[in-house]
């Protein structure tokens, strides 16, 4: 693979991650209900945290006389909870709570309980507090939490009821929660009916339909989830969180309503930022990268000071060739601070290394550490080859330490490169063939020797290494289509080509390279239409050199001698000097067509 088509697609599988990160520019968290209160590492602490959260409405304690029995029981719970003895820590506490009517005890048992895992005994000591302390929210918040974790909606219900109740003012928020709570519970049926049921007495809340839609989306209910969040919308239109769980459910059933959707969303909302920021990653999920870079540019302005947006632009226009484009914003990025800095200089000095600027691709590279200080150390040797500098480039590779097989892998292959491309072909043979001693089933190095035998002609070691690969791995796909694409190129074995490449087509159907050798079958095979077909699809999935030589020297055979001029003349222009090309415009120039 030459460095643009890794560096393209090295920023397409990139930009997932990126785009990820940019969910987080303006996007608001989504708040986590959490029942029990943080655990106190004692009794004292326990009776402070208690008085300090909800006084002065929590009740007052009852008094208690200090007898030595009630401190030894308090001692031996605290001491067997920090040797680790979690089962007699949680009894201890519920032999204390047996003996008082002190809802402090019975919170810090619930507390232990939790903390120990020991959720029947956490259920029996929160349902001993609610008792104790029936107005406490961290209490029924604690019963209903373990009974939806049992998976007991029905006996959780009232209490979730009197947990809303209870919201006033934070209603919509406590409908916003529900769902966390439930998240675990498996049977999402189940869930539906508790939400639906808790939502209906407040038709008029928004966030109550909003609850409604989750659970309706998590169990399969398509239709149900669309009516309800459209209800929420409609009580609250303006709603961007809405909006975006709208879309969200529109995409992932038909796309082209949630383009329609979005559009027409921040037509009336051009400054929804978090729902721009979703349309342009679903512009990118679609591959619809120059309308996902526009969205992404308006956010560029949204956003000035955040690294994470200009990031996304810079790999679009990488995706999409746009070299001097992607540099633009990948500079603007470092400026920002963006926080994968070491993956914004490997991309730069892709970018310099793809225009043939190889001291700046390296002054880039060098200042890559990490988990990406391997590739880059592995690219500035390749820079280095490129320049001829060969002896220099085998140098640097051999001082890098592999920290695994598969770096060390990666090493070969790097130097069998840089030998192939010095045309030094034996000798890349040669080191990859001493590697198989090494690891002899590693499949990159079964295939690069193959590879590597075919330009010898050693037609023997290419069959054994790649028969071998295809045993160890039989969905690898470009085995069976360097083996068969190597018959059928040489007019032989050509039934055992063309069983080899159907199932290689079997594994891979829109693979450009595997489309390009069925064509060249067909062509072998004198059926220049279907030679064609396959040829055209092939091109248009991939604008390759060699693709081009193919479909020009079948459509000049074929007779459409302008039209393969044509192709051989739009290949030139983005790969000059490409051996494939100029060597099969003189073989066809040099014949006449049938």
């Amino acid at each position: 693979m030459n460095t643009f088509s890794f560096l393209r697609a090295a920023a397409y599988c990139a930009l997932a991650a990126t785009l990820t990160g940019c969910a987080g520019l303006a996007a608001r968290p989504t708040p986590t209900v959490s029942p029990v209160p943080a655990t106190p590492t004692s009794l004292a602490q326990a009776v402070i945290q208690s008085e300090a959260l909800a006084a002065p409405k929590r009740p007052t304690p009852p008094t208690q006389a200090l007898t030595q029995q009630l401190l030894y029981e308090t001692l031996l719970a605290e001491i067997a909870l920090q040797r680790g003895d979690a089962r007699l820590a949680t009894q201890a506490y519920l032999d204390l709570l047996a003996r008082t009517r002190d809802y402090r005890i019975a919170e810090r048992a619930t507390q232990v309980a939790l903390q120990s895992r020991l959720i029947d005994q956490a259920l029996t000591a929160a349902k001993r507090w609610l008792e104790l302390e029936p107005e406490s929210v961290a209490a029924r918040q604690t019963v209903a939490a373990i009974l939806v974790t049992q998976g007991r909606l029905d006996e959780a219900r009232p209490h979730l009821t009197k947990l809303l109740a209870a919201e006033g003012a934070n209603l919509g928020h406590g409908f916003l929660h529900l769902n966390n709570l439930l998240a675990r519970h498996g049977n999402k049926e189940e869930v539906l009916s508790l939400v639906q049921t808790l939502a209906q007495p407040y038709p008029q809340l928004p966030e109550a339909h909003f609850a409604v839609a989750r659970a309706a989306w998590n169990a399969g209910k398509t239709e149900l989830a669309l009516a309800a969040i459209r209800e929420a919308l409609r009580l609250r239109p303006d709603w961007e969180d809405a909006a975006l769980f709208q879309a969200q459910m529109l995409a992932a059933r038909a796309p082209d309503k949630a383009s329609a959707y979005f559009t027409d969303y921040l037509a009336r909302y051009p400054r929804a930022r978090e729902m721009r920021l979703a349309y342009a990653r679903f512009l990118v999920q679609q591959k619809q990268y120059s309308l996902a870079r526009a969205e992404f540019q308006t956010l560029v302005k949204d956003f000035p000071d955040n690294a994470e947006v200009p990031l996304a632009v810079g790999l679009i226009s990488l995706q999409m060739g746009e070299l001097d484009v992607a540099r633009q914003y990948l500079e603007q990025a470092l400026q920002a601070g963006v926080r994968d800095r070491d993956t914004v200089y490997l991309y730069l000095g892709q970018i310099a290394e793809e225009e043939k600027r190889y001291e700046e691709a390296r002054r880039w590279y060098v200042q890559v550490s990490g988990e990406q200080g391997f590739t880059a150390r592995l690219r500035q040797a390749l820079t280095l080859a490129k320049e001829g500098r060969l002896d220099e480039a085998r140098t640097q590779l051999a001082q890098i330490q592999p920290a695994n097989n598969q770096q060390r892998v990666q090493l070969w292959q790097a130097e069998a490169q840089m030998l192939r491309e010095a045309k030094r072909d034996r000798e890349a043979f040669e080191l990859l063939t001493r590697a198989l001693e090494k690891l002899p089933n590693h499949p990159d190095l079964l295939y690069d020797q193959a590879m590597a035998a075919e330009r010898l002609n050693r037609l023997d070691v290419l069959e054994a290494s790649l028969r071998k690969l295809i045993q160890l791995k039989p969905d690898h796909a470009h085995a069976y289509n360097a083996l068969g694409y190597t018959f059928a190129d040489r007019g032989i074995r050509l039934e055992e080509a063309r069983q080899l490449l159907e199932t290689a087509l079997k594994l891979a159907p829109d693979d450009p390279f595997i489309l390009d050798s069925m064509g060249w079958l067909a062509y072998r095979l004198k059926d220049y239409p279907k030679s064609i077909e396959y040829l055209r699809r092939a091109a248009a999935l991939r604008p390759d050199p060699e693709i081009a030589a193919h479909l020009g020297e079948v459509l000049w055979m074929s007779g459409a001698r302008t039209e393969a001029q044509h192709v051989w003349g739009e290949a030139l222009k983005s790969h000059p000097g490409n051996d494939a090309l100029l060597e099969a415009m003189r073989r066809c120039q040099a014949m006449p067509a049938p």
